[in-house]
């Protein structure tokens, strides 16, 4: 399997959730770690509660909702430490509420922060990678990447297009020696659903039951770091929402009923 030793990792999302979690597995793999998020404090705490040296972490913060101004911060990670070996495009926002009732500008602000940030900043690392011959982006996706569902509309909106765009990369960086993987976690136990928006953009500010019940951050972030050293294409974690996928794919009609 592949190994992370030595490598430069970049994590968005990184302050929480999934994303925190990763960076707690990837310091034990004795990488370099660039951490990003919007709030810098709690980026500084993880960074104290990760494994390893210190020294060897650089705090990026950034807000995902402004695209524009992510092109100048791949250059930052390359002064630092002259290479970016992994990108993982964690970061988001998750959706609770009805097609009808949800305003344009909501469904906007999901495809900015889901979609076009995960873009610019995939853009802003590409040319450092193609000019090293290698390299290895993950995408966090999300079943409803793959079917649509319920209170989602805009959420998986976002989330099938990043799979139309990446696998279009894939096949464009394929020479480039540069892998493209899809982590495609089902419930994990997060406040991705606390944090979500309603109709009125607002947080909607319930933990769903079935995410309550969820599989533990830890052990999704384990399970992605592994398919990431095996080269995955897609990293699929959970339990039946993942087994839909595969239902909707081979019998489509079924999955509708």
């Amino acid at each position: 399997m592949k190994s992370f030793a030595g490598k430069v990792v970049w994590i968005t999302g990184a302050s929480s959730g999934i994303g925190e979690a990763l960076a707690y597995e990837f310091s034990k793999q004795n990488c370099y770690l660039v951490l990003s998020a919007r709030r810098e404090n709690q980026l500084q705490q993880v960074k104290q509660n990760c494994a390893g040296n210190k020294e060897n972490i650089l705090i990026l913060p950034f807000d995902l909702s402004d695209a524009n101004k992510l092109n100048g911060l791949a250059q930052q990670v390359i002064q630092r430490f002259a290479r970016i070996d992994l990108l993982i495009n964690n970061g988001g926002i998750s959706q609770r509420a009805y097609a009808k009732d949800t305003s344009l500008e909501i469904d906007r602000k999901l495809m900015e922060v889901n979609y076009f940030s995960y873009v610019a900043l995939t853009k802003s690392v590409l040319p450092f990678m193609i000019a090293k011959n290698s390299g290895h982006i993950a995408v966090t996706s999300s079943p409803s990447g793959k079917y649509g569902f319920f209170l989602r509309s805009g959420y998986a909106a976002s989330k099938h297009a990043l799979h139309g765009f990446f696998e279009s990369l894939r096949l464009e960086v394929y020479n480039n020696n540069i892998q493209i993987s899809f982590i495609i976690p089902g419930k994990i136990r997060t406040n991705g659903s606390l944090n979500a928006l309603n109709e009125k953009g607002e947080a909607f500010n319930k933990m769903d039951e079935s995410f309550e019940k969820g599989m533990s951050p830890e052990e999704c972030a384990r399970r992605i770091v592994k398919g990431l050293q095996q080269e995955k294409e897609e990293i699929l974690i959970g339990g039946k929402e993942v087994m839909a996928i595969y239902l909707k794919r081979l019998f489509p009609a079924m999955f509708s009923r």
